[in-house]
C-alpha cells in the first residue's frame, strides 16, 4: 500500500512542480514521495530517509556528469603546474585529457587522482602548464532542468529499490527514467551541434 501511495505520490509531485526549477529540496521530496514518506521543509530536517535520499542524489548526480556532456565539458582548459612541477587538478573536475592526445603517438599525459602524470617518464614532476579538456562536476543548481529531472528521476528509482525494493514501482519508474533519458541526450544533440566531420576518428579516415 506504501509502495502505491507513493506511485501516486511521485507523479502528482512531478506534475505540479513542471513549471518550477528542480532544486536538491524538490528532487529530495519527489524521491520521498516513492515510498510513500511525507515531503520535507528543509534538507536538514532530521529525517533519516530524506538524508538517504540526498546521499544517493549526490551519487546520481556525479555519476551522470561523469560521462560528459555539452553543459559541463569545458574545452581548452589551461592548468598551470606549481612549484613542485605537479599538475594538480582543481577539485571540480572529474576527467582530463590533454588537448593534444590525437598530435601525439605516445599519449604522454593521463590523469591519475587529483594530478597529471608522465606515463613517458614516469613521474607526477610535468614541471610545465597543460592544456586539456575537461569534464567538469557542477552544484545541482547549476545544471540544465532537463539534466535535473533526469538525475531526479533515476536517483527516485535507486533509492526506492534500496530503501523499499518494489519490482512493480522499479518497472514503473524505470519508463519514466528512459524518457527522461531521451530527453537530455536531445537536449545534449541540440546543444552539442556534433557532426561526424568533427570527431577525430571519422575524419582521419577520410
Amino acid at each position: 500500500r506504501a509502495s502505491l501511495r507513493g506511485c501516486f505520490s511521485l507523479y502528482f509531485f512531478i506534475e505540479v512542480n513542471m513549471t518550477t526549477p528542480t532544486t536538491i529540496l524538490s528532487a529530495v521530496n519527489s524521491m520521498l514521495s516513492t515510498i510513500g514518506e511525507a515531503p520535507v521543509n528543509t534538507l536538514s530536517s532530521g529525517l533519516v530517509d530524506a538524508e538517504t535520499a540526498e546521499t544517493v542524489l549526490n551519487e546520481v548526480s556525479r555519476d551522470v556528469q561523469s560521462l560528459g556532456w555539452n553543459f559541463n565539458s569545458e574545452p581548452n582548459y589551461k592548468v598551470a603546474a606549481d612549484s613542485d612541477g605537479f599538475v594538480q587538478l582543481p577539485t571540480e573536475i572529474m576527467r582530463a585529457d590533454p588537448v593534444s592526445r590525437y598530435r601525439s603517438s605516445t599519449n604522454e599525459y593521463v590523469q591519475r587522482g587529483n594530478r597529471m602524470y608522465d606515463k613517458v617518464n614516469h613521474t607526477f614532476n610535468i614541471g610545465k602548464a597543460l592544456t586539456l579538456d575537461v569534464v567538469v562536476c557542477l552544484p545541482f543548481d547549476h545544471l540544465p532542468e532537463v539534466a535535473r529531472r533526469f538525475i531526479t528521476v533515476k536517483a527516485s528509482r535507486l533509492f526506492q529499490e534500496r530503501v523499499v525494493g518494489s519490482d512493480t514501482l522499479s518497472t514503473m519508474n524505470r519508463a519514466d527514467e528512459e524518457q527522461a533519458f531521451l530527453a537530455l541526450k536531445e537536449m545534449e544533440g541540440d546543444n552539442g551541434d556534433y557532426n561526424i566531420f568533427d570527431d577525430y576518428g571519422t575524419a582521419s579516415v577520410l
